[in-house]
């Protein structure tokens, strides 16, 4: 069996988080410039087997595509072209910020470290990527 990878996109700075080869745990692998994220991939895939990759949906509360959604489209049109024996699959990302924030305060983060976006970002992925398996089990 391979990893599942999950994508936490944004314009500046893109999370991930991956799982072990049984796909049984998730874990925050890193944060990246949105610019490198395809070539990372790619990458990282000819390295380790990759099964999926789950890209999160962003959704406004009344069900309508958030604004960062066109960004996203442009990037999954080259990661298919990159890596077109991928599936890659959209994954409702509501909330993981909120929860990022609080896994955050719960884990002891100091307000400071709270502040870098780039440990808010690996842990919005890595909730992307639970909740994808508990949702596939």
């Amino acid at each position: 069996m391979g990893r599942i990878i999950a994508i936490d996109y944004g314009t500046k700075r893109v999370g991930l988080a991956v799982t072990d080869t049984l796909q049984i745990i998730s874990t925050a692998l890193q944060t990246i410039h949105s610019n490198e994220v395809v070539d990372f991939l790619v990458k990282y895939s000819s390295q380790e087997k990759v099964d999926t990759i789950v890209v999160g949906l962003p959704v406004q509360m009344d069900g309508q595509p958030s604004d960062i959604e066109t960004h996203i489209q442009i990037f999954l049109k080259k990661l298919k072209v990159q890596l077109p024996a991928i599936p890659i699959i959209r994954y409702d990302e509501r909330y993981t910020t909120k929860m990022a924030i609080q896994t955050m305060i719960d884990a002891g983060y100091k307000k400071k470290d709270r502040r870098e976006k780039k440990h808010l970002d690996s842990i919005s992925a890595t909730l992307i990527l639970q909740s994808y398996l508990l949702s596939i089990q």
